[in-house]
């Protein structure tokens, strides 16, 4: 694993699930001119297979390091992607889902601005989206804003006038949007996973909210999903 040591480029944090949407984001902020520092967060999800898509995606697209972090968050259960709750299946509703894991984003975002701080980075990106999305309140742009005030209430270099950006380029687009600007960056949307509950088999169920979101964007981009799924 190489070290998180800042060098002469300016460096970003890049919260890498291996999902499609932190796969567009990290490429977004490799051609902004970052050198970009990879975080992949082990919590115990049910979906594991998006931890080996994270490590695909940093060998592609060259990151400068990759790190992974273990946290169990199954030990507090409360979601259908840390403990023994089925995966719905129905469609996307209008209510929060079970897959929702509690306070997901704000744990990782404040071991990524951890992670920013201490190598000197300024720069954290996250492939955060509210507009095509299961209605997670964590993903909210009030929330992003409300994180990137307390980072800098809350470090070193917050208060010594050098707070943290928060880059959410994602934010206000479709899944559509996201599907374009992945055939954009000459992406392969195979390197990614989005399925919370894969088959067997191996391949994407196709039938979870985000199997659903993904391949309603690819469909309304008018490009093909690489993917391989189950239904």
């Amino acid at each position: 694993m190489m070290s998180l040591r800042k060098n002469a480029e300016k460096s970003a944090i890049v919260l890498l699930s291996g999902g499609l949407d932190s796969m567009v984001t990290a490429a977004i902020a490799k051609e902004q001119g970052f050198a970009v520092h990879a975080i992949s967060i082990d919590y115990g999800q049910r979906h594991r297979r998006e931890l080996e898509a994270a490590e695909l995606i940093a060998e592609k697209l060259d990151v400068v390091s990759h790190h992974k972090l273990a946290l169990d968050l199954r030990s507090f259960g409360g979601s259908a992607l840390t403990d023994d709750i089925d995966v719905p299946k129905a469609g996307v509703g209008d209510t929060i889902p079970v897959t929702y894991v509690p306070a997901r984003n704000l744990v990782f975002l404040a071991l990524t601005v951890a992670a920013a701080e201490a190598t000197g980075a300024n720069d954290v990106f996250i492939g955060v989206n509210a507009l095509d999305y299961s209605g997670y309140p964590d993903c909210r742009p009030e929330f992003i804003a409300s994180f990137a005030e307390t980072a800098r209430l809350g470090t070193k270099a917050g208060v010594e006038g050098h707070p943290f950006e928060i880059h959410t380029p994602l934010q206000n687009m479709t899944k559509a949007d996201i599907a374009g600007e992945c055939d954009r960056l000459g992406l392969d949307p195979a390197w990614s996973w989005s399925c919370y509950d894969p088959s067997d088999d191996g391949r994407a169920c196709g039938l979870c909210d985000s199997c659903r979101l993904r391949k309603k964007g690819f469909a309304e981009a008018g490009l093909e999903d690489s993917t391989l799924y189950a239904a």
